[in-house]
Formats: C-alpha cells, sequence, structure tokens
C-alpha cells in the first residue's frame, strides 16, 4: 500500500506528461492509499484545467469517471481530530498550503506516525520534500 497525493492522482484520469509512469507505479500496486479530500483536489484540477481549455468538457467527464472509480477501488483516509491536529503540526514544521498540510497528516495518521518504511507518491514539489522530511520514500523518483 502506497499513500497517493492528489497531485499524483490527477494523470492516473487524463494523460499528462506522468501518466505513463504513475500508472505503472499504480498496477506494480493496485492498493491505493488516499485522503478523504482527495477527490475535490481532483475535480477542482479538472475544472481549472477545462475553464482554460486545457481539457474539453467530454475528457473532464471521461477524467471524473476514471477518479470515480479509483475512488471505489482505494482505501480513504477519513477527517478526524487526529489528522486536524497533525495538520497543524506539519504546517508548523513545513512551508505548506492548508490542502496540502492534511494531504500529509493524513498520510502519517495511514502509517500511525511511522513513515519510514511507507511510501508516498506525489508530484508537487514542496509536498514531497516535506514528507520526505518526515521520513516517507517518495515516488516518482526525480531523475
Amino acid at each position: 500500500m502506497r499513500f497517493w497525493d492528489a497531485s499524483a492522482l490527477i494523470p492516473l484520469c487524463l494523460q499528462e506528461q506522468q501518466t505513463g509512469l504513475l500508472k505503472k507505479l499504480a498496477q506494480e500496486d493496485e492498493a491505493i492509499v488516499a485522503w478523504w479530500g482527495s477527490p475535490v483536489e481532483c475535480l477542482s484540477a479538472l475544472a481549472r484545467l477545462r475553464r482554460e481549455d486545457a481539457l474539453s468538457t467530454a475528457e473532464e467527464e471521461q477524467a471524473q469517471t476514471v477518479l470515480r472509480a479509483l475512488m471505489t477501488a482505494w482505501t480513504e483516509v477519513e477527517p478526524s481530530g487526529l489528522v486536524r491536529e497533525q495538520a497543524g503540526r506539519v504546517l508548523r514544521l513545513h512551508p505548506l498550503r492548508a490542502a496540502d498540510a492534511l494531504q500529509l497528516a493524513a498520510a502519517l495518521v495511514w502509517c500511525q506516525g511511522d513513515p519510514v518504511h511507507h511510501t508516498f507518491i506525489c508530484l508537487d514539489q514542496r509536498l514531497r520534500e516535506a514528507a520526505r522530511r518526515e521520513g516517507f520514500h517518495i515516488l516518482p523518483r526525480k531523475s
């Protein structure tokens, strides 16, 4: 099982530069763990791409269909007081936005505060660095 940030889930839903690599990672370990708020972050990204004319309405709808399919199969970290506490802690330690702090907090709750032998899949550089500093193994590897 690996924790997937929303930034890594989007390329599973539509064709992007990192899609092939991320699909390979998903096939290696089909047990995706994601934060409860990830679908909202993904829908926001898809809507932004459509508004910017980077996606057609049909492509957005297809990506939403793929997202819904992923959601039925993944393990979801639910909102809790512990996630909120962890988010507050990581905000004090790392230069993260609130949504990214919640992602990292959910991953920390998932691994029960012991990230050393757990993997965090993410494309956002600032969040990757924070997760690395917390002790997670980060994928995909940067060349």
